[in-house]
């Protein structure tokens, strides 16, 4: 199957990032992980998952916690300071990427070419290769500077895809509003899953007299 990369900035948005890494491996492709200090926290802070930044503690804590079901993909963790490692070149082979949630800090990094680290120097080779890659910022209300770093990284070639749940579906728990976003994220990097409830038209309903 596939590579894909999978960064985790700060910014509330880490249920969002489980839920898409179980997608991918569900779907039986190999996850590229790479999870920045503020991401460790934001883990912590939403979902109780204690991450200490030790690669294979973190690693084993992280897939512990994941509901891949009868899936076949694996996860490698990445150092975010390792920029010497495999996803920070062109030539590594690699079916897209999602940072998720995208800090306004990473987005603007991003968008003007700043790699200060792994996670936005894999973002950077991903734009260069014209590859998809996916930003999922959650912030509001959105400044000027927000909006402008995200259509310079849009005019680039990203795709920044909010994480604005909509309610058509009926959501009935938080949970159904994740997978919302996560099947969506899923469906622009081409991966399948049962995550997302397309729009099917509008049900008719009976009313009575």
């Amino acid at each position: 199957m596939s590579n894909y990369v999978v960064g985790v900035a700060g910014g509330s948005g880490a249920p969002y990032a489980k839920r898409i890494v179980e997608g991918l491996a569900s779907a039986g492709h190999d996850v590229k992980l790479v999870i920045t200090d503020a991401g460790r926290r934001v883990f912590g802070i939403e979902l109780d998952i204690p991450l200490t930044g030790d690669l294979a503690s973190d690693a084993g804590t992280f897939k512990d916690r994941l509901e891949i079901g009868a899936g076949t993909g694996s996860l490698e963790l990445f150092d975010p300071r390792d920029v010497a490692a495999t996803i920070a070149s062109g030539s590594y082979k690699c079916a897209g990427m999602v940072v998720v949630p995208c800090s306004m800090g990473t987005l603007a990094r991003i968008a003007n070419g700043i790699s200060s680290n792994l996670l936005e120097r894999a973002a950077d080779v991903s734009l260069k290769e014209r590859r998809p890659l996916v930003l999922v910022p959650r912030e509001t209300p959105l400044s000027l500077i927000h909006l402008r770093n995200m259509t310079a990284v849009t005019e680039a070639g990203a795709l920044v895809l909010p994480a604005m749940p909509g309610f058509y579906h009926r959501p009935q728990t938080a949970q159904d509003l994740v997978d919302m976003i996560a099947g969506r994220v899923l469906d622009k990097l081409g991966v399948a899953s049962d995550l997302l409830q397309r729009w099917a038209g509008e049900r008719s309903q009976e009313t009575e007299d």
